[in-house]
This record gives structure tokens, sequence and C-alpha cells, in this order.
């Protein structure tokens, strides 16, 4: 079974859909199971160099309700682990050179652990992961070529296979993430809890081995 999570590495949701994914696949076991993420731009519009967060989010938000709306996300974040730290963050990034390095992660078979450590870098110590010396530690801390990573971040490598990755999970239907897609038919959309997963990959891994044994 081929599951791809598309997700943004701002989205505080996707973090807490990573974490209860992970739960999943440790009650599951994660046999028969294919994961890969794949990109999805919150907003593609941040200019390169990011933008002040606190603006931003009063801009988005409006400032009274930019003050709150990380309430709900910090309560649901500790039942999985996350210390979610919004006050440390200064920046809100374009994602997109951090898209590319969860790519390059995959090829060097360390994508699931690249998205952890994003996540983490960014949510909780408050780290700019649009810049590419941020990137490059991240890299490093899950044991990828650092040089290399530094040489394919000065240039365009794979930015526009972003793009149209990006563009195919519009053209699917998916406008809310974390989604999960399952073998590029069926799509979940949300947080799901660790239960709600399992019982998932259980149907449709069932479903799999019955139509291998009737063929």
């Amino acid at each position: 079974m081929q599951l791809d999570v598309v997700s943004d590495t701002v989205c505080p949701w996707c973090y807490i859909g990573k974490k209860r994914l992970d739960q999943a696949l440790e009650m599951h076991g994660g046999e028969g199971i294919t994961l890969a993420w794949r990109p999805f731009q919150l907003d593609a519009s941040i200019p390169e160099g990011g933008v002040d967060r606190k603006t931003y989010m009063e801009k988005k938000f409006g400032a009274e309700r930019a003050k709150t709306v990380g309430n709900t996300i910090r309560e649901f974040g500790e039942q999985v682990g996350i210390d979610f730290r919004f006050d440390r963050i200064e920046r809100s990034p374009n994602t997109l050179d951090s898209h590319r390095l969860i790519r390059w992660a995959g090829t060097a078979g360390c994508q699931n652990e690249m998205v952890d450590i994003l996540f983490r870098r960014y949510f909780e110590d408050g780290e700019d992961i649009g810049l590419h010396d941020v990137l490059i530690d991240a890299a490093t801390e899950a044991q990828m070529d650092a040089d290399i990573v530094r040489d394919l971040l000065t240039k365009d490598a794979d930015k526009e296979l972003i793009h149209r990755e990006d563009e195919l999970a519009r053209q699917m239907g998916i406008q809310g993430i974390p989604s999960f897609v399952v073998n590029s038919q069926w799509v979940m959309v949300g947080a799901q809890e660790p239960e709600t997963l399992v019982k998932m990959f259980n149907k449709l891994l069932a479903r799999e081995a019955e139509s291998a044994a009737a063929q």
C-alpha cells in the first residue's frame, strides 16, 4: 500500500498529524505500507526570506484572534508530545526549499525523520526553516551529506518538480492538510487519530490481499 502524506512544513496540524501517524504505524507495525511525504505550500506567495510572523498572523486572522489561535493547537500538541513554542517563531518562511530538502531526504532514506526534524526546529525551537543554513544543519542532523545539500540549495534543483506536485494535489481536490492519499485513489483529510488510521490500513491492506488472491 502506497501512503502519500500531503503536508506543509509550517502547518501545525500537519505536525500533530505526523505524530499520530507515527503512533498508528507503531501500533500497526507498518508491514506492507510504503510512506512518502508530498509538498503543499499553504502560502507560496511569501517571498524568499520570509515575512515577520506577528504581522503575517495579524493580517491573516486579525489582531485579537492571532493572540489566541495557537491555544487549541498547543493543547492537541501536548497530547502527542509536541511543545509548540509559537513565541519563539519570528519569521513565517516560504517553504519551497524545505520541501526540496524533504524530497532529497527521500533519496537518502531518511525522509520521515527529516519531516520530524523540520517540524521540531520550526515549531519547538523557533528556527527559520527558510534559511539555507538551518536546512543544512537539519540535513546534517539526519546524517545526509551536507555539502551536497548546500550545493543543491544554491541551484534550482527540483523547484519545478515541487511546484508540479503541489499543483497535482490541488487538482486531486486537496484543499486541507494534512491529507493522506492511499494508492493515489483514496484521500483522508485531517490529523486523524491513530486508531482511525490503523483501521484504514487494515481495511485497505485486506482489500489488496483479496485482490491479489483473486488474480
